[in-house]
């Protein structure tokens, strides 16, 4: 797009990729995020020292930050994403379920509002029946929430999770759902201008998950028909327009039994999104870049045709068996490559992964005309893939694509964590 950027990074990021290739860099602090990726001052400072225009928050640390995106605009810069009013609406879990109802998506069986008390908490599981899963109303990242079979379990969880959520989020306010026996993760990729122009660009299977952490995703689900897939981009296309939205977003659902609940929305880029560029052949960052400078969109619904199958697979510095994070020097990184093959990552040879933060270090995405077609140069692009120095996901990411569960769709959200408490 022609635009100059600055990278911000912390002492021991010095030699990450994003500080060599971008036009500027500025450290903004020690290691620890605390003092760096989340210090607000340090990274509102580095803008205005550079002249810099606009600010994009990525989708990690303050990219969900209500206040931060305030305090950017206050400062005369732009903000990449939704306005702070649609972030702190969304960002709180009890006001995103009141909103979702308010624009006519379904919403999984739960409490009103907010349960103070385990009196209150008991009431209501009695009301919507077990088994039931406390949340943290601030909640997200798969913390700050647990599950109950019967009144016992509950009062056990009810104290551990609020002080969780006082400690992890900042905020001990709790809400209840029914617990859905087995789901599927579906969720619907939003993207909307200033003007009140919203497409739908499909939906993405992320139903692979280990501890509420997505492992594997894939676009489309294709485990809907498309009659359900058609019907779900007209109810998410009028709930973000009523809800006036701009910029991208996903809305989030558990799929069971043929029916969508909505879960929660995500008010930035995820992790994810590459699957959808992939299916879609829309740069997702682009869009939001465009649309925070005041462009509308130029194109509706209709334009938006979905080409073959994607899939992505996070490529971590962990133990594939124990998942324990393997930061340390890779000594020779050979990602994969060909036709249909993607890896967005920033690393390489000689670089020293830090043990302060996530333990994603590349993610693979893999395109093809079909979804067995693209399991099949998945497989491919699995084994050339080399990172040698630390140990990753790469072989965990061989097996499931050999599983015939996998292959075969029969799968839902607790299916990885069975198997791989029995394998």
């Amino acid at each position: 797009m022609g635009i100059r950027t600055v990278a911000v990074y912390s002492t021991v990021d010095k030699e990450a990729m994003h500080v060599k290739l971008a036009d500027e860099s500025v450290c903004i602090g020690p290691a620890p995020s605390c003092d760096s990726y989340l210090n607000e001052s340090a990274i509102l400072t580095a803008a205005l020292l550079t002249n810099s225009d606009a600010i994009h928050p990525g989708y990690g640390f303050l990219s969900e930050n209500a206040d931060f995106a305030d305090k950017v605009v206050q400062h005369g810069l732009v903000w990449i994403g939704p306005d702070a009013d649609m972030i702190r609406k969304m960002g709180d879990k009890v006001n995103a379920k009141q909103t979702a109802i308010q624009c006519g998506l379904p919403v999984v069986p739960g409490s009103d509002g907010a349960i103070n008390t385990i009196e209150e908490a008991i009431i209501w599981a009695d009301k919507i029946g077990y088994p039931v899963m406390i949340k943290a109303a601030a909640g997200g990242g798969g913390r700050g929430m647990r599950s109950a079979n019967n009144a016992e379990e509950l009062k056990d969880i009810f104290s551990i999770t609020k002080a969780e959520a006082k400690s992890a989020f900042g905020d001990d306010t709790l809400y209840m759902e029914k617990l859905l026996l087995h789901p599927r993760h579906i969720e619907f990729q939003v993207l909307g201008d200033k003007y009140n122009n919203i497409v739908i660009l499909g939906e993405r299977d992320c139903s692979l998950q280990r501890k509420n952490q997505k492992i594997m995703e894939e676009c489309p689900a294709s485990v809907l028909t498309q009659k359900q897939r058609d019907d779900m981009i007209e109810i998410c296309k009028t709930a973000a327009k009523k809800m006036g939205y701009s910029s991208v977003g996903t809305f989030e659902f558990m799929f069971e039994d043929g029916n969508f609940y909505f879960l929660e929305m995500n008010t930035r880029l995820q992790v994810e999104h590459p699957v959808t560029e992939m299916v879609y052949g829309i740069d997702l960052v682009r869009e939001q870049i465009r649309i925070a400078s005041g462009e509308k969109l130029g194109y509706t619904q209709s334009n938006i045709i979905p080409h073959g199958h994607a899939m992505e697979f996070r490529i971590n510095a962990e133990d594939p068996d124990t998942f324990i994070p393997n930061p340390g020097t890779i000594k020779l990184y050979s990602p994969t490559g060909g036709l249909g093959v993607r890896v967005d990552s920033a690393v390489y040879t000689g670089y020293t992964i830090p043990s302060y933060y996530d333990s994603m270090i590349a993610k693979l995405i893999v395109h093809a005309q079909s979804r067995p077609a693209c399991i099949m140069r998945a497989q491919r692009a699995l084994q050339e893939f080399v990172v040698d120095g630390v140990k990753t996901t790469i072989p965990l990411h061989q097996k499931l694509l050999k599983n015939s569960d996998v292959r075969q769709l029969n799968t839902d959200n607790h299916w990885l964590e069975n198997y791989l408490n029995n394998n």
